[in-house]
């Protein structure tokens, strides 16, 4: 539609008014698929011009605007019908909720005059996804459709991000009223109110902070959504605090920075864990104490103090007590804290935690042995290599999947950069990665995007395969592929004698699966194909996969068994062949 006069509000139907807002608010990506009680809006969406990606499946939509919303910032949109095309998007929008992801999915939904009357594929989506969202709308008239979506965008992106679902319905869409782009701005958002400088609680933080011998900063996806990447950094060099990352806070600082510790928690690294339980003071910037992170919560650091930087204020207390709770955006609560330190040039605290790294630092060496067998651990170490040799590693995002291939990427692969790695960590959803790459990719066109999935995971999604040709989409997919539910294996090894039950997994072949859908692949099982073969696919220009055959039995480690505290890991066994050289990790 041609641009509207200021002073004019032409009625429209309550189908163009969904587009017009989207448009309105700068949104021209959405991902969906059409059915009977969101015809009218897919009629109408001719008429604007906003680009509409078919998805294969309606839990497709929903990771694919959270894929793009986590690499682009802005917030994802996905759009689909009543009944099962709304329930289909559940998986999705859980996902976005528990890692705290904008998106707004669009519903269509039966007829005002029969809601509640059980009619063809009505479902009272609303009420499935309460706890689920941030907030969700029930909209049945035309003219409630514009205020929904504008508010619906800016609870999605506010505060602590999240989902939000408009569940529409067809008359409403079929309707018309005036449409009146300015008329329909939500009132402003009000954040939580900021801590004072002077404030008691911003004093007993710097107290703390000046009194640590053994200080560690947390890093947390929050650093992230805040935009806080500068400030963490700054803070962190100023008063030399080394820096433990959650799975999803990496790439927050950078890897490779002298003050990074690495990931912690169940798979984290040996030398970051213990430095947690030693530590006199954990400074938590954007992340929630999730179980992954803690272990067993009655021995969680034990001789700790504890400063949460937290913009939700439901967070605090809610797992770890904290000693001082600073509610805000982390950004700005870290530009009040920083004017107000001094410079501490104190490192005996780092070299103490860097001397008990020991052998266990062999992922920071740059060429893992080739000892005649194939590792994901090399295969995820020669992605990262062959990015870094071809200085496209700023411009690469890694996009994985749930399981044991997800925690070697975040061991063997080294982010640098804020949004380089998307991956499901709250609801950990097998299925995830393909169609999150497919978001990532349309977000960010210029970069290399890749899937890193396990041969389960694959399976679950793998008919976006065709989603990604019909879009002309350049995406890298590696699977790791060992005959089993790797992570499901490891844990029947672990605690229940070896018992794999449902574990091992029948594929199909996974290049002639891509070939069907029209995309080149390669199967690779011996080490030294693994770098020329993903440089082919980094550099085709089309899409490519790789099917990499990888030893069945491997584990990832270090390992914490459930109810062990932090530093009762469970390590790599010596004689391990991945890792010769290394005693322990």
């Amino acid at each position: 539609m041609g641009k509207i006069a200021d002073n004019q509000h032409p009625q429209l139907t309550g189908a163009e008014i969904i587009w017009a807002t989207l448009a309105g608010e700068g949104v021209d990506k959405v991902f969906g698929y059409p059915g009977g009680a969101i015809l009218p809006a897919y009629d109408a969406l001719r008429k604007f011009p906003i680009h509409h990606i078919l998805v294969r499946h309606e839990q497709g939509a929903a990771h694919m605007a959270d894929g793009y919303a986590r690499a682009s910032g802005k917030v994802g949109v996905c759009i689909a019908t009543s009944g099962p095309g709304a329930t289909n998007l559940v998986t999705g929008i859980a996902t976005a909720m528990l890692d705290s992801i904008p998106i707004v999915a669009i519903t269509g939904q039966v007829g005002s005059k029969v809601l509640g009357s059980d009619a063809f594929q009505e479902i009272d989506i609303t009420g499935i996804t309460l706890p689920i969202t941030k907030h969700n709308y029930l909209v049945t008239r035309a003219e409630d459709i514009a205020p929904a979506i504008r508010e619906a965008l800016q609870i999605a992106k506010s505060g602590r991000p999240g989902p939000v679902l408009v569940d529409i319905t067809k008359d409403a869409q079929q309707a018309t009223a005036p449409f009146n782009f300015e008329a329909a701005a939500p009132a402003p958002y009000r954040p939580h109110p900021m801590l004072r400088a002077e404030s008691s609680s911003i004093k007993h933080a710097i107290e703390l902070i000046k009194a640590a011998k053994k200080p560690i900063i947390l890093a947390g996806h929050g650093i992230t959504h805040s935009r806080a990447e500068a400030q963490v950094l700054a803070f962190a060099e100023r008063q030399q605090i080394p820096v433990a990352s959650t799975l999803l806070g990496l790439g927050g600082v950078p890897t490779h920075h002298p003050l990074s510790l690495g990931m912690m928690g169940m798979h984290g690294e040996s030398w970051v864990n213990n430095a947690i339980q030693q530590a006199d003071l954990l400074l938590a910037f954007g992340m929630r104490f999730d179980d992954r992170v803690t272990g067993n919560l009655a021995q969680y650091a034990p001789n700790a103090k504890k400063i949460h930087i937290e913009i939700d204020p439901s967070e605090i207390n809610k797992n770890v007590r904290a000693d001082v709770a600073l509610i805000g955006d982390l950004k700005e609560v870290l530009e009040l804290l920083l004017p107000l330190l001094p410079k501490n040039s104190d490192t005996n605290w780092l070299r103490e935690i860097n001397a008990k790294k020991g052998d266990a630092a062999v992922r920071d060496i740059i060429n893992l042995p080739d000892n005649g067998h194939l590792y994901a651990a090399h295969v995820i170490n020669d992605i990262w290599r062959e990015a870094h040799a071809a200085g496209r590693a700023e411009q690469t995002i890694i996009v994985t999947d749930v399981g044991q291939h997800q925690m070697w990427e975040a061991q063997y692969y080294k982010h640098d950069t804020p949004r380089s790695l998307i991956t499901s960590g709250g609801l950990g959803t097998m299925g995830f990665a393909l169609p999150a790459a497919i978001g990532a990719k349309v977000a960010c066109p210029e970069k290399d995007v890749w899937v890193i999935a396990g041969d389960g995971g694959f399976q679950m999604t793998c008919s976006e395969l065709s989603t990604i040709v019909q879009e002309k989409l350049a995406i890298n997919i590696a699977v790791i592929n060992n005959g089993f539910l790797g992570m499901v294996r490891q844990w029947q090894e672990a605690f229940y004698d070896k018992n794999y039950a449902a574990s091992p997994i029948l594929s199909p072949d996974f290049v002639l699966l891509a070939a069907a859908h029209g995309i080149e692949g390669a199967t690779v099982n011996k080490r030294q194909n693994v770098t020329p073969t993903v440089t082919k696919s980094r550099t085709s220009g089309k899409p490519f996969l790789i099917n990499f055959q990888v030893e069945k039995e491997d584990g990832v480690y270090p390992m914490i068994a459930p109810g062990s505290a932090l530093h009762e890991m469970v390590r790599r066994p010596q004689k391990d062949p991945l890792l010769e050289t290394a005693e322990d990790e």
